[in-house]
């Protein structure tokens, strides 16, 4: 291994996780529209994620939550007086708006942004573009803030860009990291970046699905890699397969995940795989790489079976002796033939040969498993030395984060719950100490006035 190493960065779960429905193409969010939430437990789970692949030995920070509900949109659309009357206004005449303003979905944080590393950019910098999120109201609201958050966290220019997020319209549709996955021998070395998208919004010889939106377009994908001063030849775009979108796969890392050298993925996955996967081959090899692909038949894990179990949306991570432990969730468990297939695939003498296993219920529930989680970071040790240290995984950090979770979050949070004034002082209260916590200045609309 070299002297580079790939951060993941996993979002805090903020004081209003709550199951809305929010997401349409989302199973599991629409599925468990209404359901009472508890955002202690939701807080614990993924603190203690982060916390078990700090103490294997992974380099892990920590992405702080948005300000819900966020009465900054709440009167852009017209409801008024104090931000107590905002929300009491917004709960009586239009409960789904302010559902979406309460929306702890930046919990989520492989949309938060795409990320190239230093080693394909033009300058020499890792470069940072938030996500617009444009398809869904309840995230096209995160990118302000994420930007601060994310300039908080990587201050040094010298070392960083966190660009503004694409023009927030359907053409360039965004949705971050979830479409994207770097291929590299080395994380220091030049790498190829992959970004699968699910239509083109000019181009109409590209097919669309039928039911469910596709969320990323080509078109965003080709302006990012142009921001990122990524070269042709280390770029690869692929379209994921409409049918695909439309059994529920709604972002690619559903459907498929990789590590350094590695794709783990379903047969399903994309237009033209098997074109795909050549090119992705070729330029692997171009930078000094092997590419190896891992294809999980239909056979023996369906599409559904994959997205009812989030088999895909794991996380895979280099050892030091050279093999990769896939994180999954317990739902993985759960399914007799995904776990055969997990068991199967440990034993096989390939490159994936531990299994680690984490309840994340609460984020599951919604639509999220450990790959939306988190963000992927591939940084030197120089880089790591300018990133915010206040904002990385530490013995410390864990005990201090889980108190001020215990301290602010309530364990049980009803769809009615929403319309609490309470709940937003609450909110903003937990978040000024946790910008003290975590050293990021004043980073929300409230402390900004």
């Amino acid at each position: 291994m070299s002297n580079a190493f790939e951060v993941n960065f996993d979002g805090l779960v903020g004081p209003t996780h709550n199951y809305s429905g929010l997401s349409y193409g989302n199973v599991a969010s629409t599925g468990n529209q209404n359901a009472v939430s508890n955002p202690k437990l939701a807080a614990k789970q993924g603190l203690a994620k982060m916390k078990a692949l700090h103490d294997l030995g992974f380099k892990q920070g920590v992405l702080a939550p948005h300000e819900r509900p966020d009465v900054a949109s709440l009167r852009r659309l017209g409801f008024s007086g104090s931000d107590a009357q905002v929300v009491e206004r917004a709960a009586k005449e239009a409960p789904a708006i302010l559902a979406a303003a309460s929306s702890a979905s930046c919990m989520w944080t492989a949309n938060a942004a795409t990320v190239s590393p230093s080693g394909d950019t033009a300058d020499g910098r890792v470069h940072f573009t938030p996500a617009n999120l444009n398809n869904k109201f309840h995230r096209s609201i995160e990118h302000p803030t994420t930007r601060r958050i994310l300039q908080a966290m990587f201050a040094n220019q010298e070392r960083f860009v966190v660009h503004e997020a694409l023009p927030a319209q359907m053409h360039f549709g965004d949705e971050g990291a979830a479409n994207h996955t770097r291929f590299c021998d080395r994380y220091d070395g030049a790498g190829v970046e992959f970004f699968v998208f699910g239509a083109s919004a000019f181009d109409t010889r590209y097919p669309k699905p039928a039911k469910f939106p596709a969320r990323q377009t080509l078109e965003a994908c080709q302006a990012v890699a142009r921001l990122h001063g990524l070269k042709e030849e280390g770029v690869v775009y692929a379209q994921q397969d409409p049918d695909t979108i439309d059994a529920g796969v709604f972002h690619n890392d559903v459907i498929s995940v990789g590590n350094r050298n590695v794709l783990f993925h379903h047969e399903k996955s994309f237009l033209h795989q098997g074109e795909v996967l050549a090119e992705l081959d070729r330029k692997l090899a171009a930078v000094g790489g092997k590419f190896i692909a891992i294809e999980v038949p239909q056979a023996e894990v369906t599409v559904d079976e994959a997205v009812k179990s989030y088999l895909f949306n794991s996380q895979l991570l280099s050892k030091p002796d050279g093999g990769m432990i896939i994180v999954v969730p317990e739902e993985c468990r759960n399914i007799e033939r995904v776990w055969a297939y997990l068991e199967k695939l440990k034993a096989s003498g390939g490159p994936i040969n531990e299994v680690r296993v984490f309840d994340l219920k609460q984020s599951m529930q919604n639509g999220g498993g450990p790959a939306c989680l988190r963000l992927r970071v591939a940084l030197s040790e120089a880089e790591i030395a300018a990133v915010n240290p206040r904002v990385m995984m530490s013995e410390a950090l864990f005990g201090t984060l889980n108190a001020w979770v215990d301290k602010h979050y309530r364990d049980r949070l009803a769809p009615e719950d929403l319309g609490d004034p309470q709940l937003l002082l609450e909110c903003r209260t937990a978040l000024d100490e946790l910008t003290r916590i975590m050293g990021l200045g004043s980073v929300y609309p409230f402390q900004l006035g």
